[in-house]
């Protein structure tokens, strides 16, 4: 698969991910902190994510992104794991061997 190719079913499969709030997401003790009604408004502004760029992704992946709730900077990642979820993923564009976990944290927390 070439470069592009791979970047572009990689970025596929994230995009998937993130409409799956209910699947391998995990949001840290800070936007945990910020009460229920933020954690509804964080998760609901990475399902909408759009804002790619060169600066946010530079890889074509769509796996990082940033935005502002309530006056808090937070940022989501995606990362690939193997399926035991204990190393990295061999191939993150096969789902099969892959697992992803996107994590939703403060800017602070990064």
């Amino acid at each position: 698969m070439i470069e592009q190719e791979h970047a572009q079913a990689i970025a596929q499969l994230n995009d998937q991910h993130r409409a799956r709030p209910e699947v391998g997401w995990v949001m840290t003790p800070g936007v945990q902190a910020l009460g229920a009604r933020a954690m509804v408004q964080a998760v609901a502004a990475v399902v909408a994510f759009s804002d790619f760029s060169e600066d946010n992704d530079p890889h074509g992946e769509r796996d990082f992104g940033a935005f502002e709730i309530g006056g808090q900077r937070l940022f989501w990642k995606i990362d690939y794991y193997d399926q035991s979820l204990t190393l990295a993923s061999p191939e993150p564009a096969d789902p099969a061997v892959t697992r992803r976990v996107l994590t939703l944290m403060l800017a602070e927390e990064y």
